[in-house]
């Protein structure tokens, strides 16, 4: 399951140049992908059915058929709406647990990227948002960073200094989530802005990437790709969502893997620039401010 699309959408004052990739595997152990994903502008979701509790494949899906059925195509869409959508895809996740046998359980992580109007000068930004341990990273050209910080048990432990990130990567609770679609009635998302200038580069993924591949692994590949990418005259054959899913399964691909890549190209008058405060937040829901990623 794989796309590569290009995609120029005019707005009133800039053109913005789209280009996403995605790709799903079920890996090298799993018999069912319990991944799912959205890519179309101006919504972009990866979601990982929680393993082993029942219709996990069915939770991803719901969760994210509740994003494609909120969004026009290829409009900016309202934060707000972006907020209200993810309460209910959490509805929808509830339902799945209420219609099905007693004692069943449906869950799923959820990272996402929307591209929004906000209403204000310097109107469109991109606005991040995750619960549970599926990622969204940023590429500059010469670093990945992550941008969305993990909901999980292991997670915890590095915050309060007990354990470091490296040894994150191989504790025996690192697939242990702290939140999750379904979990609860309400869903506390962590939720933040960033303004859409030049060009910009994002990548989700479910932890089946990130289980098999650290950081500097999946950079490397990143910068494998470009380099290729620059000396095909025609196109390369493999896309770099492709690339990354196809390592992490090679890597022993012990989970489901689903990776989304979306780059954007903003065409038109450049943006103040970047401060403390890219937007007022006063117009905006309080949540946006309340739960914005830790440092």
């Amino acid at each position: 399951m794989s796309i590569d699309v290009r995609r120029d959408v005019e707005l009133a004052d800039v053109t913005v140049q789209f280009r996403f990739t995605a790709h799903s595997d079920r890996g090298a152990v799993r018999k069912l992908n319990e991944d799912s994903y959205l890519a179309s502008v101006p919504m972009f979701v990866v979601a990982d059915g929680m393993g082993g509790h029942s219709f996990g494949d069915k939770a991803s899906q719901a969760a994210v058929a509740a994003f494609g059925a909120a969004f026009p195509t290829d409009v900016p869409a309202a934060p707000q709406r972006v907020l209200d959508t993810i309460r209910a895809a959490n509805d929808a996740v509830l339902d799945l647990t209420a219609e099905a046998d007693f004692g069943a359980i449906s869950g799923t992580t959820l990272t996402g990227l929307a591209f929004v109007d906000v209403g204000a000068e310097d109107n469109y930004h991109w606005m991040a948002f995750n619960i549970g341990d599926s990622r969204t990273y940023s590429w500059d050209g010469r670093s990945l960073s992550q941008m969305s910080v993990d909901h999980s048990a292991v997670q915890e432990l590095v915050d309060l200094g007990h354990i470091t990130k490296r040894e994150a990567e191989r504790h025996p609770d690192r697939n242990i989530v702290t939140r999750a679609l379904g979990a609860d009635d309400e869903v506390e998302a962590d939720v933040w802005l960033l303004p859409a200038k030049g060009h910009q580069t994002f990548l989700l993924c479910s932890d089946g990437l990130t289980k098999e591949l650290g950081d500097d692994e999946i950079a490397r590949i990143v910068v494998f790709h470009n380099a290729q990418e620059l000396r095909e005259s025609d196109g390369l054959p493999i896309t770099l969502a492709e690339r990354l899913v196809n390592a992490a399964v090679a890597a022993g691909g012990s989970d489901n893997v689903t990776v989304v890549v979306v780059e954007s190209d903003v065409i038109g008058p450049d943006p103040a620039p970047i401060g403390e405060d890219t937007v007022d937040r006063s117009s905006m829901a309080n949540q946006l401010e309340e739960t914005r990623p830790r440092v």
